[in-house]
């Protein structure tokens, strides 16, 4: 059960325990002491969240072309949804950050401008596991312990930034063509697939590898649509300057005639060669 909490402003446990599932993963907050990877159950991850420009915010995308991020939904609307993926995996994976006590209001503060945008705070149970890397032995009492309480900032579907259910297709175009001041909207799709792959052995999300190969087709698209322009412009300008000088086509009698004229004029330079070595000798 989600327990969402309207204040805002107190966490209901010891610790503070903030859990991310987009590029909270590959760009933590500040203040942090423990990050450990797991997952949380009774959501799925997709990316029908608006990625707009604030004067607080920036993200992939501008106030006329919107990127798109990722938001959490719960399992129970989503299943009553039209989902071009219509599998989802049952955990969402992510990470979980213990914020250092005496930095928690600052790192409030710089979540909730960084998140902002259509996002409200809930809290939900994490499920810590081992991750690819080695374990830090001070994670291990947080490993055993069993679920952890964490905040989480959730897009839910009544944020007027909540897209909803998108065709695939539609949306890696999207993705692909839409830049904000904190980059490429492709690159942040990348990202969390790259950060997915690294979490566990089984922390991939197909909605986030199917999307990114989409985005991996466009891009290739594109390019090759920009180097068949090049190839274009290239072999214009070649026939413009072909135009602007012309070769000039010589026939044989022609050429025939410009060798004798010129064996004419070495023979009578030869004879005023000669004369003058005579005048000289």
């Amino acid at each position: 059960m989600v327990i969402q909490n309207p204040s805002r402003t107190e966490a209901p446990c010891d610790e503070y325990w903030l859990f991310g599932y987009g590029s909270l993963i590959w760009k933590p907050p500040p203040h942090f002491d423990r990050r450990i990877p797991g997952y949380v159950t009774g959501y799925v991850r997709r990316f029908w969240q608006v990625c707009k420009h604030t004067p607080f915010q920036d993200h992939r995308g501008t106030p006329e072309a919107p990127g798109r991020v990722v938001t959490l939904i719960e399992r129970s609307y989503w299943e009553q949804l039209t989902d071009h993926h219509d599998s989802a995996p049952e955990k969402v994976w992510g990470v979980a950050y213990r914020i250092v006590p005496d930095r928690v209001d600052e790192v409030k503060e710089y979540l909730d401008i960084r998140e902002i945008n259509g996002y409200t705070i809930h809290y939900t149970p994490f499920h810590p596991v081992p991750g690819l890397d080695l374990v830090d032995p001070a994670l291990m009492p947080h490993l055993l312990a069993g679920p952890i309480l964490t905040l989480v900032y959730i897009g839910t579907p009544d944020n007027d930034q909540f897209v909803g259910p998108q065709d695939p297709q539609a949306l890696a175009e999207h993705i692909y063509r839409s830049e904000g001041p904190s980059g490429l909207n492709r690159d942040y799709l990348w990202e969390l697939e790259k950060a997915l792959d690294q979490l566990s052995a089984e922390s991939g999300d197909e909605h986030v590898t199917d999307l990114s190969s989409r985005v991996r087709v466009v891009a290739a698209r594109d390019e090759e649509q920009k180097r068949k322009q090049q190839e274009s412009s290239t072999s214009q300008t070649d026939n413009n300057i072909m135009r602007a000088y012309p070769l000039v086509n010589v026939s044989p009698e022609d050429k025939l005639q410009q060798h004798h004229h010129h064996h004419d004029f070495r023979q009578a330079g030869s004879i005023d060669e000669q004369e003058e070595t005579e005048k000289t000798s």
